[in-house]
């Protein structure tokens, strides 16, 4: 059974703290273990033979309850499962959502690189961050082994990225291995009536596998545990992905139910599991309304335990919402999303341009960066840290006040008297309590700006440059 709490761990730990791993204490380290922020084998001292017998138990006891599956290689793996809660706020979730974008045999050979180098180079800037997708599924519509070999091998000669290889026949599944041998793809997929095959398949070339039984969780466990005694337990279920009406329901219920039954200690079908929100493009004829849906499926199975992800739209207006959803989702709670504090130049400001002051939280920082250099402001703009808190609640709560101002103004070693022509702040309007405060500390001359950065310019263009007194 999981442990959860640090003083569990530590007393399997040889309890020397001698500091190897990082920690003052071995009693840090094992709440490090929990929380997942350190690995067992940080611990220098539990990897000698004397306590081989406990780095097991504890390997074992610290295994997350959803089993972890890899796919692909090198710096593009994607990880998918390895969650040990049902809720994020009681923990968080650890690897996010990998989203697979089709192509299919049947493409003109243009048309596929075409397809998959825009899956590859796809990229939004968000709060600090690229949004990308992850992978490629290579879908068999041509049911010919020949041609499902040539488009796998044109995929994995124009993209590192993880794949998916698409097909119920085994033949189909074969040919794609061998045309990408090393690059560990994923199955998709053992049914009832192919589930022989394809395991052999899975054990001779050492690959994870998806499991599929639509609507039928006594046949998807029936095959996990079968899939199990014969040697693999590199494992993915699909429980069916149903996109419209009552269906899309039971669908909603049957992911609740597996991956509820995973964390609460079911080993036999604790596995990562997959929804295909492709599936909507069966249902509906519209590519409009097939697509609206495909994104509504993903955003509930993104927030609702779904691991992995095929997909067919890539038009902005479905991805980004997909995309977002997923960041937002796998955010972890217990920590503020925050950039490093500091000095940063916007535009190329000099003596005679603005200082603004604003907290680390990452969205707050990024929103006034962006409405500062998008009016082509340059200027300076200071980020306290504020422990990743927004500016309002930074105030309320004491993480924003004059002593940290003039602390990191101190600490980023510019001088305001000597690098500015002005020796003036401007703080957020929403910190306007703190004007005299600032002053004091810091003996410059402190501006009020507007609540909203979007009101940046407009304030600009009255009250800079200031008047001398």
């Amino acid at each position: 059974m999981k442990i959860n709490s640090p003083l569990e761990a530590y007393k399997f730990l040889p309890a020397t703290n001698c500091g190897e791993c990082g920690e003052a204490t071995c009693m840090a380290f094992a709440a490090h273990l929990i929380d997942r922020s350190h690995k067992l084998t940080d611990c220098t001292p539990i990897l000698e033979p004397k306590f081989k017998k406990k780095y097991e138990e504890l390997d074992a006891l610290l295994a997350p309850e959803i089993r972890e599956v890899e796919i692909g290689v090198g710096d593009k793996i994607a990880k998918i499962g390895g969650d040990d809660v049902l809720y994020r706020h009681k923990l968080t979730f650890f690897n996010q959502t990998q989203l697979a974008y089709d192509v299919w045999d049947t493409m003109d050979e243009k048309a596929l690189v075409e397809r998959v180098k825009y899956i590859q180079d796809f990229k939004k800037f968000y709060v600090g961050n690229f949004l990308t997708v992850d992978m490629v599924a290579v879908r068999c519509t041509s049911n010919d082994p020949a041609k499902f070999a040539s488009a796998v091998k044109k995929v994995v000669e124009t993209t590192d990225l993880p794949i998916i290889l698409c097909s119920f026949d085994p033949a189909v599944l074969k040919a794609g291995l061998e045309a990408s041998k090393g690059r560990n793809p994923l199955l998709y997929a053992a049914n009832k009536d192919n589930w022989k095959e394809v395991g052999e398949l899975a054990l001779e070339y050492d690959v994870p596998v998806t499991l599929f039984a639509p609507n039928d969780l006594d046949l998807l466990k029936s095959l996990a545990k079968t899939f199990a005694a014969m040697g693999t337990e590199k494992l993915v279920l699909d429980p069916g992905t149903f996109p419209t009406g009552k269906q899309l329901k039971q669908t909603f219920t049957n992911f609740v139910k597996v991956r509820r039954a995973g964390i609460d200690g079911d080993r036999e079908i604790a596995y990562p599991i997959m929804a295909v929100p492709f599936t909507a493009w069966m249902a509906h004829d519209d590519p409009v309304s097939a697509s609206y849906w495909e994104t509504v499926v993903a955003s509930v199975f993104t927030i609702r335990y779904g691991d992995i992800m095929i997909l067919h739209s890539t038009e902005p207006y479905a991805v980004l919402p997909e995309l977002h959803i997923r960041d937002t989702i796998y955010t972890d709670p217990r920590k503020p999303v925050s950039v490093d504090p500091g000095m940063y130049k916007v535009g190329e400001p000099t003596a005679d341009s603005p200082v603004l002051v604003t907290t680390n939280f990452a969205l707050t920082y990024y929103t006034v960066e962006s409405d500062i250099a998008s009016n082509k402001i340059d200027c300076f703009l200071w980020a306290i840290d504020t422990d990743g808190i927004g500016v309002e609640a930074a105030v309320a709560g004491g993480q924003l006040t004059a002593a940290k101002i003039k602390k990191g103004i101190e600490e980023s070693g510019f001088d305001l008297k000597k690098d500015t022509t002005h020796n003036t702040i401007i703080l957020p309007g929403l910190a306007a309590r703190l004007q005299g405060d600032v002053e004091d500390e810091t003996g410059a001359n402190v501006m009020i700006g507007p609540a909203d950065s979007g009101r940046i310019p407009g304030w600009m263009e009255k009250n800079w440059p200031p008047q001398k007194k």
